[in-house]
Order: structure tokens, then sequence, then C-alpha cells
């Protein structure tokens, strides 16, 4: 399988021992902070979403396909790509490898809402992300 649009963004992360779970593999949520991690560190990369700014990241909407179960000990590489952008969100998808093996874990999608914290509303997407995604 292969994920839409353009990568962006890629880092590697250990698997931590607790966050396996009592069927000796890494729990489904993982995944999913596996993900947020990736795009909190990419988005910061450009200087964008930081708590004290008037504007940032809200997620509407995420999926996972989990490919392979994921067990201590591991290192994984999360690539994050920018797909479509609107007028106010930007699509976008994660995958999810072993650094070793270069096994496929799990593929991931976030749609990314921009956000004014002030009036809680939904806000025009930062130029930069903008420039990066395929449409």
């Amino acid at each position: 399988m292969s994920v839409p649009g353009n990568l962006v963004h890629s880092i590697t992360m250990p698997l931590r021992w607790g966050d396996m779970d009592a069927y000796g593999h890494a729990n489904n949520t993982v995944y999913f902070r596996f993900f947020e991690e990736a795009r909190i560190v990419w988005l910061s990369s450009l200087e964008l979403g930081a708590k004290d700014e008037p504007t940032g990241p809200v997620i509407i909407k995420t999926s996972a396909t989990f490919m392979k179960e994921l067990a201590h000990p591991a290192t994984v590489e999360v690539k994050t790509y920018a797909d479509k952008a609107g007028n106010t969100s930007l699509d976008t998808y994660h995958t999810l490898t072993d650094v070793d093996t270069g096994e496929l874990y799990a593929e991931g999608y976030a749609k990314i809402v921009w956000f004014d914290r002030g009036s809680r509303t939904s806000t025009r997407l930062p130029d930069k992300l903008r420039a990066l995604a395929t449409g």
C-alpha cells in the first residue's frame, strides 16, 4: 500500500516496554500516539501550532489501518505526508515502519483543521502548510 501526498517529515521513536498490553504487543492507541507525536514535531519544525499562538491545529477525523503487530523491543519510523489542502483544513497521512527491517506496521490518517483559539472557530490554513500540500 502507499499513502497519498508529499513526504514532509520523518521521525524515529522507540517503542517503550509500557506501551505493550496484556497480549504482549503495542495497544492500538500507541499507534495513534506515534502519529500524534510525529505531527506535533513536524508542525513545531515549521514554527506552527504552539499553544501560546492565537491559532493552531485540531484534529477532526483520524483513522488507522493496522498491518502488523508491534512488540518491544522496536524502533519505528513515522513518515508524515501532506495531501489535499482546503480553505481551513489539510489531509495528512502517516506510515509507521520498523527502522531495522522496513516492515510496515500501520498507516494512518488525520484531517487537520486550523483553529482560532479566541473565537473557537476554524480559520484559514497557514500558507506554510498550504505550500506543502498536493492540492
